[in-house]
């Protein structure tokens, strides 16, 4: 016998070991069939992207309509600019109570998207393209979308850019400004105090909901430093005239913190080249223009009139002299300047 019997049919070496004789056989297991690994990962990913769907559908479903039956309805864009501390949190759940309205919150606040122009015109693009997703999304047809900027988070270092793409996409800004800039001062030393004291039961909060909340924080007086104090407050005067200058070409309006609360109108008159700014009460015009500030904003965004409400609450209240630990020194200072207004304004 040879290797292989002459009567024994041929076979393949995979199936018959080389011996003395093939009476005993090792079978090795076939290969697997592509097909099914192809199909195993087919279901896979089928799986996934139903996953993902799920998961996801609410929020796209914020702004199906938009595509689908709201793609007549207009949609503005706009941008709340602002400062830290002058009311504008406060203001943005004011406009957000409207159902019409996705204001997406401080975004810039992350210090990677304001890095370099590139990553700001990215970020606005998101927000403009109606990529962006927050709890601010409405399931409802929505009429202005937009978020709060605040000066110091690349907006002034990156005007030009930021100007010209306004225009292009037709952002509309809302200025929102703290007349009394003495007071701003209080509530921002104020709050970066807590960022670390955490009075609230170890937590920091630059808002609350409660009269209790608001009391413990403004409990804590701040020391003013009352060397510096004049130019602080110059300096904050000017960056409101610098960031109104340089978005004057905009389609904007401008807001006073002050003018939100007692519900007042005021007219702006502006003259850049001298950089003075003049303010003009409507009661002292006898209610020529005594129309509800919200009322304006919302007709500026055109959105149909609701009642605007916030559940937030003032921290802050009452006169400057119970809420600065050196008070005498910060009146001292102040007194005979044009910043003297300051010290007696409520709010």
């Amino acid at each position: 016998m040879g290797f292989f019997s002459s009567k024994m049919p041929k076979q393949d070496s995979s199936f018959c070991l080389l011996a003395l004789d093939c009476d005993t056989l090792i079978i090795k297991p076939p290969k697997k069939s592509p097909l099914f690994s192809r199909t195993i990962a087919l279901w896979f990913a089928m799986m996934c992207g139903v996953y993902i769907y799920g998961t996801c559908l609410k929020h796209v479903g914020t702004f199906t309509k938009l595509r689908g039956e709201c793609a007549s309805n207009p949609v503005r864009f706009f941008a709340i600019l602002s400062m830290q501390r002058s009311g504008s949190g406060w203001f943005e759940t004011l406009l957000n109570s409207h159902i019409n309205v996705s204001s997406n919150g401080e975004i810039f606040s992350v210090i990677d998207r304001r890095k370099n122009v590139s990553t700001i015109m990215q970020t606005l693009e998101k927000v403009y393209n109606l990529d962006w997703f927050t709890s601010a999304s409405k399931n409802e047809c929505s009429a202005a979308i937009g978020f709060k900027w605040m000066l110091n988070q690349g907006l002034i270092e990156h005007h030009r850019e930021i100007v010209e793409y306004f225009n292009r996409r037709d952002v509309s800004a809302i200025f929102l400004f703290r007349r009394n800039l003495l007071r701003r001062m209080v509530s921002v030393l104020a709050n970066s105090y807590d960022r670390y004291a955490k009075l609230l039961n170890g937590t920091h909060k630059s808002h609350v909901h409660s009269e209790q909340e608001a009391a413990a924080l403004s409990s804590y007086k701040p020391i003013i430093n009352s060397k510096s104090l004049i130019s602080d407050l110059k300096e904050a005067e000017m960056a409101v005239v610098r960031a109104l200058e340089y978005f004057n070409s905009t389609r904007h309006m401008v807001l006073y913190y002050e003018d939100l609360v007692t519900n007042r109108t005021v007219r702006l008159v502006t003259n850049f080249h001298g950089m003075f700014i003049v303010f003009l009460d409507c009661f002292a015009l006898r209610g020529s223009c005594r129309i509800e500030k919200l009322k304006d904003v919302q007709e500026f965004l055109g959105l149909p009139l609701m009642e605007l409400t916030s559940g937030q609450v003032k921290i802050h209240k009452g006169p400057l002299s119970n809420l600065v630990n050196n008070w005498d020194d910060v009146d001292k200072t102040l007194n005979g300047t044009k910043y003297e207004r300051f010290l007696h304004a409520d709010y």
